[in-house]
């Protein structure tokens, strides 16, 4: 029986795809449930699979659009496996090599070690080679019958080499590698510049001292694992930071749409992850119900998924906010770029020891900059600067991440 696969659809707005590469030859046998292809849309890279066991028949071509519910392949689950020559073919080598006769000098030749052939890089004519073979001679026995060599002969050895060398160099590789733009790539390129043209885009700018969040690092790293089984990272503290300054700041989490500004209620934060397709950004839901170390796993389990290209559509769509790491690269400041339809997104860079001064003396502190870009139409300087603020406040102090960002001391005095 013939079976039809399909190219699926990877979400409801998507009506084009791209098979980026078959992982199958074409006329191959393969098992049901078995990776067959890569399917690339605008948003994610999704594997095409098996429906049965069988003899595929590749119909879709590779690195080409391609309709969504156009017939990808056809598998045949009547052809039988068949079995691979390759035992018969290495069957029938060892026949010839046992029935083919060998002489005395034939297995003297062999016989030598394969070390006293010293002359390895000497190249020898077709003709000469043929009358070393029927003379039973190596390259090393044709030198040791040669003349002594003299001072001209080194000469010309070194002329020789020397215009090697030369040509090498005054013939460098300038050739150019071209390659199809992937359906994400294009579909990130027309989102960027989509953004600068229909958004009044705006970037603040400010710096936090990273002392504390990195002495509870150093200090708690090794009861986080045992009690979580992962890492303690930055973005977990700069997530919840974010979070709670975006609940005092509703309006960075605004979106506008048409005439209307709509204000999630939720806090879905999209983490902006490099991969080979590309940059994606996978949300993170519900946030705001997460502790520190249900935060790290959710994003390590997004990554994963971003890099191997598992990750599903429906975990790229919505949030309400994104935060990026240039950090990780080296980045000392950069002005990112919103990750439409939202309207704010915060980036975080490296950290560099840097002279600050601290109560009248200058001292030496980790600092990292921090950049929101947003959306001017819809949020204010007020808000904008504030959210930061908040942000840098939570990071310099993590006990206020237990105050929803408040200050201890005024809930305190209830001032």
């Amino acid at each position: 029986m013939v079976h039809e696969i399909p190219i699926p659809s990877p979400g409801e707005s998507i009506t084009e795809v791209e098979i980026a590469r078959w992982l199958v030859e074409n006329g191959s046998y393969v098992e049901r449930d078995q990776e067959l292809a890569e399917i690339e849309s605008d948003k994610a890279t999704l594997p095409l699979l098996a429906v049965e066991s069988g003899t595929i028949n590749i119909l879709a071509p590779e690195g080409q659009p391609v309709k969504v519910g156009t017939i990808a392949c056809t598998i045949n689950s009547d052809a039988a496996r068949q079995q691979p020559k390759t035992e018969k073919i290495e069957e029938n080598k060892e026949v010839k090599k046992e029935s083919k006769p060998k002489t005395i000098a034939t297995e003297e030749r062999n016989e030598k070690p394969q070390h006293e052939t010293e002359n390895k890089q000497v190249k020898a004519t077709p003709l000469a080679k043929a009358i070393m073979d029927s003379s039973n001679l190596t390259v090393d026995d044709v030198i040791k019958g040669l003349r002594k060599l003299t001072s001209h002969d080194v000469e010309i050895a070194k002329q020789a080499l020397l215009t090697i060398d030369t040509s090498q160099q005054q013939a460098p590789d300038r050739a150019e590698t071209r390659e199809r733009m992937s359906q994400l790539r294009k579909k990130v390129s027309q989102r960027l510049v989509a953004v600068k043209n229909e958004t009044a885009m705006l970037t603040t700018f400010n710096e936090v001292d990273m002392s504390k969040v990195l002495s509870i690092r150093k200090t708690y790293q090794t009861e986080f694992i045992d009690k979580h089984g992962i890492k303690l990272g930055l973005m977990s503290f700069f997530v919840k930071a974010t979070v709670e300054a975006l609940k005092q700041h509703p309006a960075v989490r605004s979106r506008i749409e048409g005439e209307e500004v709509i204000t999630p209620n939720y806090f879905d934060i999209g983490i902006a992850v490099q991969t080979p397709k590309g940059l994606m950004v996978p949300v993170l839901r519900n946030a705001d119900r997460l502790n520190l170390g249900e935060i790290e796993k959710g994003i390590a389990e997004l990554a994963t998924k971003g890099r191997s290209g598992k990750i599903t559509v429906d975990e790229l769509s919505g949030g309400v906010f994104t935060i990026t790491n240039g950090g990780v690269f080296g980045s000392m400041l950069s002005t990112p770029i919103i990750n439409p339809p939202q309207s704010g997104i915060l980036g975080m860079h490296n950290i560099v020891d840097r002279p600050v001064a601290i109560n009248g003396k200058v001292e030496v502190r980790p600092i990292m900059y921090l950049a929101l870009s947003y959306d001017h139409r819809i949020i204010d300087g007020k808000d904008s600067v504030g959210f930061l603020v908040k942000i840098k406040e939570m990071i310099e102090n993590p006990e206020k991440m237990l105050l929803a960002g408040n200050d201890p001391y005024k809930m305190l005095l209830q001032i």
